[in-house]
């Protein structure tokens, strides 16, 4: 992965020739969320959005015309943040409804508000963290385990993976091998003590990665992972919540 370079808000990383990624430094780093962008030969692919606390639309350099295909892993605030800047919005089915008013309860946006260090820079003058608020962006595509998303020249195989929350999807391109995971599992601190975290959902997520023949992982958070590396995560978390293996 090339070095991170920092813009005004958004920092960027060339991947590979098709893969850019997009973060937001200036953010407390709990809710510094990964943005991918692949680009595809008919349509290109967003994977989830920041926080939209500055605009993210135009940092993605798809050309005009071409469509951007946006999905959302999860519902919660560090990924859906600019969802509402796309016309093409994808997301969970099981939270789809929810998308329609993005409440702060939902998104965890709350969490935010009082969080020390919210951010590092001011976005703007002026700017507060109580008054962060997430947009509607109600789904054109809701998405449920099994469903394809086709940029042309591959397609994503969508796989439910609840656990850290239970609308938690991850995109396979069972092809390729090329596997973004959303939250569902990332090289970092996995969290899954939030008020809708199910432990031992998580667990059986974990027992379903440990075969999936993925040969690289983009996660929403930390680095990028191959396929031995996200099966020694996925085992290392299983030894953690033993009991919860153990009653499944």
């Amino acid at each position: 992965m090339g070095e991170l370079a920092v813009g005004d808000w958004f920092g960027k990383a060339i991947v590979d020739a098709g893969t850019t990624m997009l973060t937001e430094p200036f953010v407390h780093d709990f809710v510094r969320a990964n943005i991918w962008h692949l680009k595809g030969r008919d349509a290109d692919l967003l994977v989830d959005t920041g926080m939209g606390i500055c605009p993210l639309a135009p940092e993605i350099d798809t050309p005009a015309g071409k469509p951007l295909i946006v999905v959302a892993t999860h519902i919660h605030l560090d990924h859906v943040g600019s969802l509402h800047e796309f016309p093409l919005r994808m997301g969970p089915k099981v939270s789809a409804a929810q998308f329609d008013g993005m409440d702060d309860a939902v998104t965890y946006a709350y969490m935010f508000h009082n969080l020390e260090g919210a951010v590092s820079k001011l976005p703007a003058p002026g700017w507060k963290a109580t008054d962060y608020r997430i947009p509607s962006a109600p789904l054109t595509r809701a998405l449920d385990e099994g469903d394809i998303v086709d940029l042309g020249d591959r397609k994503f195989r969508v796989l439910h993976l609840p656990g850290h929350s239970p609308d938690s999807i991850a995109l396979f391109d069972e092809a390729d091998g090329l596997f973004f995971a959303g939250d569902a599992i990332y090289d970092g601190m996995l969290i899954d003590d939030l008020p809708d975290s199910d432990r031992a959902a998580y667990c059986r997520t974990m027992q379903r990665l440990r075969d999936l023949p993925i040969r690289i992982g983009h996660g929403g958070h930390g680095p990028s992972f191959n396929g031995q590396r996200m099966r020694e995560i996925a085992s290392a978390y299983l030894r953690r919540r033993e009991r919860f293996v153990s009653a499944l």
